[in-house]
């Protein structure tokens, strides 16, 4: 699940990254928002969009987009850290 504000909502992250790029060489980037990435298995993939609405996002202020991965379940899991 990618999480990130709204459009027309303040982004301090987003605007800190922003005026910090120029002075580490990568000039020309703009519009830049700072979200979350929210990975999960789930055996069944119907109730996601709920979850993001009810627990992960505020719906006021940020937009959520569900994004599934069939082949993430082939692909072994990372080693505990």
């Amino acid at each position: 699940m990618l999480i990130r504000p709204k459009e027309g909502i303040l982004d301090p992250q987003g605007k800190a990254v922003e005026r910090a790029l120029p002075a580490l060489g990568f000039a020309g980037v703009s519009q830049v928002r700072i979200g979350r990435l929210v990975e999960l298995e789930a055996e069944d993939g119907a109730d996601l969009e709920a979850l993001c609405e009810k627990l992960l996002a505020n719906p006021l202020i940020e937009d959520y987009e569900v994004v599934t991965d069939p082949e993430a379940a082939q692909r072994p899991s990372p080693p505990d850290a």
